[in-house]
C-alpha cells in the first residue's frame, strides 16, 4: 500500500502542485475537500491510476469518500487490485 500512496502523491505533486515540497502533502491531506483536486483533476488522477494499475473506477468512486486523501485512494486501489485475484 505504501507504493500506491507514493505513486498517488508523486502524481499529485507533479501534475497539480508543481514546485511544492513533498512533505507538504501527507497521506491524510484533504485533496477534494481541501481544494487540491477539482472534478477535472480527480478524473485525470483516476485515469492515470486506471492505466497504471489496470483497474477501473465506477463513477460514484470519484468522490470525496474514496478520493479525499492519498491514503483513501490507495485503499480503494488496493481493494480493486485484491478483487482481481
Amino acid at each position: 500500500m505504501n507504493e500506491i500512496i507514493r505513486t498517488v502523491k508523486t502524481y499529485i505533486l507533479e501534475e497539480f502542485l508543481p514546485g511544492e515540497r513533498e512533505d507538504a502533502l501527507s497521506d491524510s491531506t484533504p485533496l477534494i475537500t481541501g481544494g487540491i483536486l477539482d472534478s477535472i483533476s480527480t478524473v485525470r488522477l483516476a485515469s492515470f491510476l486506471e492505466e497504471h494499475y489496470g483497474i477501473k473506477f465506477k463513477a460514484h468512486e470519484l468522490s470525496a469518500k474514496y478520493f479525499d486523501s492519498a491514503a483513501a485512494i490507495a485503499s480503494t486501489v488496493q481493494a480493486k487490485l485484491g478483487a482481481r485475484q
